[in-house]
C-alpha cells in the first residue's frame, strides 16, 4: 500500500538533483562582496568590522608592543588558557611570560580570567577570526575564560568565508583529519534571549581582543 510516507518520499527523491548535476568548481557571487581586495583594504574592512561587532582590535607597532598589550591585559593575573606557543604568532610571548611568573593553567580551570589563542584565518567581510582546534590548539583557551585574547598576522586576513574554504579544499582530506574542530569567532558571546536585550558574555567570552601583527 502506497502511504502517505511513501508518497512524500517519492517527491523528495525525485526533486533531488543528481549528483553529477552538481558542479563543485561553479563560481558563484560571494555573500558579502568587497570591492578593495588589497592588503590594506583587507585590513581596514576587517578592522571595522569587528569593531562593529564590540571586539576590541589593536595595531602593535612591533612585537614588544603587542606583549606589553597582553600584559596589560593580564593585570595581576599570573594563570592563563593558551594554545601552544608555536601556534601563537609572537615571538618572544612565551619568555616575557615565564619572566613575570605567567604559567598556562589546566585547559579546564574555570576560575582563569584570560585565554590567548592565535587563529588559522581572519574574515575581511564580517570581521570574524577562523579558529581550527586540534593538537596544541585547546578549543576551552577560547570559549572557557571570559576574556578571550586573540593574535594573528595581517597576511591572515581573508575576503570572505569562500575564499578560506577554497582554500582549506586545496589540502585535500589530509587538511582535514588535522581538524578537532572548526570555530568561526563573530565578536565577544551575545544573546538576546531575555526579553530581547543584547547580553554580552552569556555563555563564552564577554570580551574580545585581536592583536594583528604586520
Amino acid at each position: 500500500m502506497n502511504t502517505s510516507r511513501d508518497q512524500i518520499l517519492s517527491h523528495l527523491r525525485a526533486a533531488r538533483p543528481a549528483l553529477g548535476s552538481i558542479d563543485p568548481e561553479k563560481k558563484h557571487l560571494p555573500v558579502s562582496p568587497l570591492a578593495d581586495q588589497s592588503p590594506q583594504g583587507l585590513l581596514d574592512r576587517f578592522v571595522e568590522q569587528a569593531r562593529n561587532l564590540a571586539s576590541m582590535v589593536y595595531l602593535p607597532a612591533s612585537q614588544e608592543e603587542a606583549i606589553r598589550v597582553i600584559l596589560d591585559l593580564l593585570g595581576t593575573d599570573r594563570s592563563i588558557l593558551a594554545w601552544d606557543y608555536k601556534f601563537i604568532p609572537l615571538p618572544g610571548l612565551a619568555e616575557a611570560f615565564a619572566a613575570q611568573g605567567i604559567q598556562v593553567a589546566s585547559q579546564r580551570d574555570a576560575t582563569v580570567r584570560l585565554g590567548i589563542t592565535g587563529a588559522d584565518a581572519a574574515l575581511a567581510a564580517t570581521g570574524s577570526l577562523v579558529l581550527l582546534t586540534g593538537e596544541g590548539k585547546p578549543r576551552l583557551a577560547s570559549l572557557l575564560p571570559p576574556v578571550h585574547v586573540a593574535v594573528i598576522q595581517q597576511s591572515q586576513i581573508l575576503t570572505d568565508l569562500e575564499t578560506w574554504v577554497a582554500a582549506l579544499r586545496q589540502g585535500g582530506v589530509d587538511a582535514f583529519r588535522e581538524i578537532a574542530s572548526a570555530m568561526i569567532i563573530s565578536g565577544p558571546s551575545r544573546t538576546a534571549d531575555i526579553a530581547m536585550q543584547l547580553i554580552l558574555g552569556m555563555h563564552g567570552p564577554g570580551e574580545l581582543h585581536i592583536l594583528i601583527l604586520q
